[in-house]
Formats: C-alpha cells, sequence, structure tokens
C-alpha cells in the first residue's frame, strides 16, 4: 500500500470537441511494444554478462509479455493514447524489474554474482524518487501514473523478498506478500478500496522495504533476519493503521 504520490488532473477535464484519435491507442501499443523490446535487450545482456539459465529466461520473457499486455490494457481503459514523462521512467523501473526477477531465479537456480542483482534492484529502486517528482514537475500527474508507479513498486518488492527469503527464511515473503494479501481482502470487503488520506509515513515505511531488502541480500543471516524483521514490523503497523482508518471511516460511509 505505498503512497500515492502522483496525482494527476482528471481525464474529465479535457473537452470533449478534441476526442482522441483513432492513432492514440496505436500510440500507446508502439510504446509498450518498445518496453517488451527493451525488456528482451536487458535480457540478452544479462545473459551475455551472467548467463541466465533457462528458468530465468522463462521468467524474464513471461514478465515482458505480462508488461505489455496489462499496461497496454491499463493504457486504453484509462483512455489515455501515450505514457507521460513521468510513467516513461515508471516503465524503465519496470523494465529494471523484469530484471531483478530473471537474477532472482537464476541465483536460485545456479547462482550468479550477488553484485549484478543488487546493482540492478539498487537502480530501479534509487528511480523510484525520480518519477514522482518528473510528474510535479511537468504538471503531468494522474491516478495512472500513481497507480502504475504503485504496482511496479509492489512487484519489485516481492520478486527481492523472494530473493532475501532463499537465505534468510520463508517469512520474508510475507513483505513482498503483504499488498498482494490486501488486494485480495479487498474482494471480500469492499471498504477496504476505500481512498486512503496522504500521509508520510506511509511512503516511508514503503520505500524502506524495497533498500533493507537490498542491503539484507547482503549481509550475514543474524543482520539480515534482523533488518527483515524491523521491516516487516513496520510495514503491519502502516497496514495496520490504515485497515482500521478505513474500516472507521468506510463503514461510516
Amino acid at each position: 500500500m505505498t503512497e500515492l504520490a502522483k496525482t494527476r488532473p482528471a481525464a474529465g477535464t479535457r473537452s470533449p470537441m478534441i476526442t482522441p484519435a483513432p492513432a492514440r491507442p496505436a500510440m500507446a501499443g508502439r510504446e509498450t511494444a518498445a518496453a517488451a523490446g527493451a525488456q528482451l535487450v536487458l535480457l540478452g545482456t544479462l545473459w551475455a554478462a551472467a548467463g541466465l539459465g533457462p528458468a530465468a529466461w522463462a521468467a524474464g520473457v513471461l514478465h515482458t509479455f505480462a508488461l505489455w499486455a496489462i499496461l497496454t490494457r491499463a493504457l486504453r481503459r484509462a483512455g489515455l493514447g501515450t505514457l507521460g514523462p513521468a510513467d516513461r521512467v515508471t516503465l524503465a523501473r519496470a523494465v529494471l524489474a523484469g530484471g531483478v526477477t530473471a537474477l532472482v531465479v537464476e541465483r536460485a537456480e545456479s547462482g550468479v554474482p550477488l553484485l549484478a542483482l543488487t546493482a540492478l534492484a539498487a537502480m530501479a529502486l534509487l528511480l523510484d524518487g525520480v518519477d514522482g517528482k518528473v510528474a510535479r514537475r511537468t504538471g503531468t500527474c494522474s491516478p495512472f501514473g500513481a497507480r502504475f508507479d504503485m504496482e511496479v513498486d509492489a512487484f519489485l518488492i516481492l520478486a527481492l523478498s523472494v530473493h532475501v527469503a532463499a537465505s534468510t527464511g520463508p517469512w520474508v515473503l510475507a513483505i513482498g506478500m503483504m499488498r498482494y494479501a490486501f488486494v485480495a481482502a479487498a474482494w471480500a470487503l469492499p471498504w477496504l478500496g476505500g481512498a486512503l488520506p496522504p500521509r508520510l509515513a506511509r511512503k516511508v515505511v514503503a520505500a524502506l522495504q524495497g533498500v533493507v531488502l537490498v542491503v539484507a541480500g547482503t549481509l550475514p543471516y543474524v543482520p539480515a533476519a534482523l533488518a527483515c524483521a524491523a521491516a516487516l514490523a513496520a510495514l503491519v503497523w502502516s497496514f495496520g493503521r490504515d485497515v482500521a482508518w478505513l474500516r472507521r471511516h468506510g463503514r461510516a460511509g
């Protein structure tokens, strides 16, 4: 449940007299296809540098296809024909997350240099602080951009939690699964889907998860376990506070 920091002007503010031309969906398709191509180039680079095996390639290609299909559909549902400047930064992070996923699988299968995985994950985390700033400076904030940013964050955290769980214990997976469990619960309890007020603490806790997981992946067992336990405790606190708020205000509404 990361902070939806990028809130952009509603699409309804656009005049109905300037309806998007039929070429706009085609442009969206070209951008998502270009992202898929970039993902394949990254996988090829990792294969040359780290020697990705069949399982890692399968994971990377699956991520490539899923990114292309889901993003294309999301753009069309949002009525957007192209990505904004901040969305392109988020898309770069999504491509890096696909590389991280492939390296996590390869490391579990046959082992790859930890430096490669750590460097790629660190790049993705650093870019997380860029897309929001770009959105605000260019005046291109939108609900789509916020959701895209949140989903990329969630997937990257899941991939990193799988990586750290291999050496620290399966309980670390709770960090990566927390948001997905929340989404699943919202299907049964619709009040969980309500809008939350902006909170700096939520944003800090969310950002902390990725940093802790990247660092924990380089540490011996005891300090890694302690760091992950602290991050998980903060995440449980953050989710618990938001669930309590939604229960009070959602049911009251």
